[in-house]
């Protein structure tokens, strides 16, 4: 297994402090407190300091304007070791929507000051600090979720932000609804020395990666291993083991990482998303790892891909 201080998004600084959601009356006190912190979101771009040292999350008082006028409800993100609670606020209202489409990565942003901007996590996230990052991917998953929960799945009416943010309620028929997260199997499909890399038309140019899908009900994660392999590339794989796991806000994922091992190394693309797939080398991995690649770029730094085929090329994934 991989470590954890290796993934990004993985871990907090905070104590989610479930005990308290369900409280109002001090979810409430805590946020008339000024000692409190708020980070704020925009759009589902997080506020960052640039300073010398890499951007931080901007924590702001919880009765700043800019907080407290907000019209959403804020999320309790939890409390950190001196007991002080920190929510996350949609402050998206101070500006009004673009439009235009987003790219691979959402450069559109907005800025407070020349230190303080609101920057899309993708675009950062091989910067930013590991005390921030699993932070930040909580509040960005629970926005991103309110965007397309905002109405009852069983009776239709409009939902209502409860449990500090945690949670959906309808009035109308008292149905609860939760936040969902969606499995996402990533593997590392090794054939001897090789590992097998594919692209979709849509990445930045030359940009391989490690083949990645959806779960589908009734799998388990070795099924889903070995199915998404067989339907992106026609190679059918055998030994299935798990490596890491990390969140991923991109809207709201969990990608599961393992290794298998093929049984065969034709490729057959079929029909399919992908543009491209191929079997690369050890060292050709560790050459573009470290830019030196005129064929292929990694997976970008931060996505569990690039530390799963890091970790790879430096031996830490055993009996593959």
């Amino acid at each position: 297994m991989i470590p954890e201080s290796e993934v990004t998004f993985a871990g907090s600084f905070l104590d989610r402090a479930d005990k308290l959601r369900g409280d109002g009356p001090e979810i409430a006190r805590r946020l008339a407190d000024p000692a409190s912190r708020a980070a704020p979101f925009w759009r589902g771009k997080p506020l960052f300091d640039l300073t010398a040292e890499g951007p931080r999350l901007s924590w702001l008082s919880v009765v700043e304007p800019l907080v407290s006028e907000s019209p959403e409800p804020p999320l309790f993100l939890g409390l950190d070791e001196a007991g002080v609670a920190h929510f996350a606020a949609d402050v998206s209202y101070i500006a009004p929507p673009d439009e235009k489409p987003a790219e691979f990565v959402d450069r559109r942003t907005l800025d407070l000051s020349e230190e303080r901007k609101f920057i899309d996590l993708r675009a950062i996230m091989g910067e930013i600090d590991k005390r921030d990052a699993g932070v930040a991917a909580s509040a960005k998953g629970i926005f991103e979720w309110r965007l397309t929960h905002g109405f009852c799945a069983n009776c239709g009416g409009k939902n209502a932000v409860g449990h500090a943010g945690w949670r959906m309620d309808c009035p109308a028929c008292g149905r609860q609804h939760f936040p969902r997260t969606d499995p996402v199997v990533i593997m590392l499909i090794l054939d001897g020395d090789r590992v097998l890399l594919g692209r979709q038309s849509v990445w930045p140019p030359k940009m391989y990666s490690l083949l990645a899908g959806f779960m589908e009900p009734g799998e388990t994660v070795e099924e889903a291993v070995r199915r998404e392999v067989m339907e992106e590339a026609g190679i059918p794989v055998g030994e299935v083991r798990y490596v890491t796991s990390q969140p991923w806000p991109f809207p709201a994922s969990l990608m599961i990482g393992c290794a298998g091992r093929a049984e065969a190394n034709a490729i057959d693309l079929g029909a399919n998303e992908l543009e491209d797939a191929l079997w690369v080398s050890k060292a050709e991995v560790a050459e573009a790892l470290a830019g030196r690649s005129d064929r292929i770029a990694p997976a970008r730094k931060g996505a569990v891909a690039q530390v799963i085929l890091k970790c790879w090329t430096e031996g830490l994934i055993e009996g593959f």
